[in-house]
């Protein structure tokens, strides 16, 4: 059946603000940026209760035959064509097909992550399903699900979720449940909590000031480290983001959460009362911090025009000369990667593993938020045919997700990778890096013991995981394969003992209508705040004048629910 589409003005929101979070768990999940303004025509869409209201009885799956699998990811696939997907593709192919009794093709689109969401829109709000482009399945951020979850172009696997074989082995129920509307319908599947970012500091610069990471417990003394840091030498700064704020994408604040502190810069729940914390005093206050940081040279001014990809680059970038000495970023497995990065660069080889430490949250934040965000979890959707049967729909779930948490052979798939490519029983060794005696590090396995192999685009690196962070999936794996980096092991032990969960995302008709609008204003706002231009009160003025009026139906809507 064709597709009903999304509408001009839902398309246009889509295009203009959403952003992929990707965690970069691998995120990120995880380029994530604003999208590009390009817009599509399109028919009216029915509201997602009268799609409800008409739909027939839902068919079986086995009514329904799965012979092609068209999904759509981002960067937190990490088995990329350059990197073994092929060898994925073909491993996954021939387990789902033994599991379902019948061969399934499975086709991966994986797209550019800084325009993900862009891309996304135009995929769905220009093809149906059927076309050979149009995905059964995708990955979104929480945001994202936001908005497309009332338009009608996503499945409610609510009673799928909760027949699925994995449910006995959920150990994280509430990760899915608290994603369900209030009238219990699912539009998404996360696999794994949503894990958040902490703060990295760089350890060669933290004794070249003579200081201690344990010192570091108030925004006084976050900011004299800044301050430090950027009188290092001529061209160095204190701290780095992919933005003074990421306001199109939730938890908002989590790049530079020293300076937000308790600021919320979005529509969220205080005590129980939906409000707009963009108009708060707590928003004044991080802009009055941020301006104040931007004008003594502490923030690289990299960081308003930054993506993720260019502020970690900076980062670890073998020029140190002109780069920061803080990151805030992804916890666990980013650990790792930016400490790899950094040797791969040649930054700090005398430390090794110790290149990097981890600020616990400063007492600003623990006053307030009470620690770093846990965002909530990127999800899975199936997109809807809206045939009146969920024939189709149960039969992608049946094979992707299901299979997904399966405990073993498909479930290792998506958390290492392909055998004998990304991880191996077999007995090996190797050696990375053989020509650098700095660097040159052997490993032995014997015949049985789960490990991980060389990265296959680059043999002096070992591989880290595929798309589950097995530290945060919602059902472990019952086979027993388990990664024993130490480091990654570390940085989610700390993470995981210094965060709280990010408020629940907003949804209502206004706020999905006028989203781009708000989200554009606001990030004008914000930089014109930060760099100078105008006082951050005029800042709050200015947006109370020009969309006070939308904002205060969202807030009236949003407690109207």
């Amino acid at each position: 059946m064709k597709k009903k589409a999304l509408s001009l003005l839902l398309s246009t929101a889509m295009v203009a603000s959403l952003a992929a979070c990707g965690s970069e768990t691998a995120p990120a999940g995880t380029d994530t940026q604003t999208a590009d303004n390009t817009t599509a025509t399109q028919t009216e869409a029915p509201a997602a209760t009268e799609t409800a209201e008409t739909a027939e009885t839902p068919a079986a799956a086995e009514d329904f035959t799965l012979e092609t699998l068209n999904i759509v990811v981002d960067g937190t696939l990490t088995a990329t064509v350059e990197n073994g997907q092929d060898a994925f593709k073909a491993q996954w192919e021939a387990a789902v097909s033994e599991k379902l009794g019948h061969p399934v093709t499975l086709n991966i689109n994986q797209l550019d992550h800084s325009d993900y969401s862009g891309t996304v829109s135009r995929l769905l709000t220009t093809g149906q399903p059927g076309d050979p482009d149009y995905p059964d399945a995708l990955i979104m951020s929480a945001t994202m699900l936001r908005q497309y979850q009332t338009t009608g172009l996503l499945w409610d696997m609510a009673d799928a979720y909760a027949n699925a074989e994995f449910q006995s082995r959920v150990t994280l129920p509430s990760v899915n449940e608290n994603m369900k509307d209030s009238q219990g319908h699912l539009y998404g599947f996360a696999p794994t909590y949503g894990n958040g970012c902490v703060t990295y500091v760089k350890k060669s610069w933290l004794d070249a000031a003579g200081m201690s990471i344990d010192d570091i417990k108030t925004f006084d003394d976050y900011y004299a480290m800044l301050k430090a840091f950027a009188e290092k030498e001529s061209g160095t700064y204190g701290v780095i983001a992919a933005g003074y704020g990421k306001l199109d994408e939730a938890p908002y604040i989590n790049y530079m959460p020293e300076f937000w502190q308790g600021a919320y810069p979005s529509f969220y729940q205080k005590d129980g009362v939906w409000v707009d914390g963009f108009q708060e005093q707590a928003t004044v206050d991080a802009l009055a911090r941020l301006a104040q940081a931007y004008a003594d040279g502490i923030i690289d001014p990299d960081t308003e025009e930054a993506g993720t990809k260019q502020a970690r680059e900076k980062f670890f970038s073998n020029d140190q000369s002109t780069s920061e000495g803080v990151f805030t970023y992804w916890a666990g497995t980013w650990l790792r990667t930016l400490t790899d990065n950094m040797a791969k660069q040649e930054v700090d080889n005398d430390l090794g593993d110790e290149r990097l430490v981890q600020l616990a949250p400063i007492q600003e934040i623990k006053d307030t938020w009470g620690g770093y965000i846990n965002r909530e979890a990127p999800v899975w959707v199936i997109t809807d045919d809206q045939d009146g049967s969920s024939a189709r729909e149960q039969a992608i779930f049946d094979a992707l997700l299901e299979t997904m948490l399966d405990g073993d052979k498909v479930q290792t798939l998506w958390t290492y990778g392909a055998e004998d490519v990304h991880w191996s029983t077999k007995a090996e060794s190797f050696t990375t890096n053989p020509d650098d005696p700095d660097k040159k590090k052997d490993y032995e396995y014997a015949d049985g013991e789960f490990h991980l192999k060389q990265s296959p685009n680059d043999p002096n690196t070992v591989w880290k995981k595929n798309h589950l962070d097995p530290v945060l999936v919602i059902a472990p794996l019952t086979n027993g394969f388990v990664d024993s980096d130490e480091l990654v092991q570390a940085g989610n032990k700390f993470f995981t003992e210094n965060c709280v969960d990010a408020p629940a995302a907003a949804s209502c008709d206004t706020l999905t209508e006028n989203e781009a609008t708000l989200v554009e204003l606001k990030t004008t706002l914000m930089n014109q705040a930060v760099t100078g231009e105008i006082t951050p009160e005029d800042a709050i003025a200015q947006y109370q004048a020009e969309v006070g009026d939308i904002a205060q139906q969202i807030v009236d809507e949003l407690n109207a629910q």
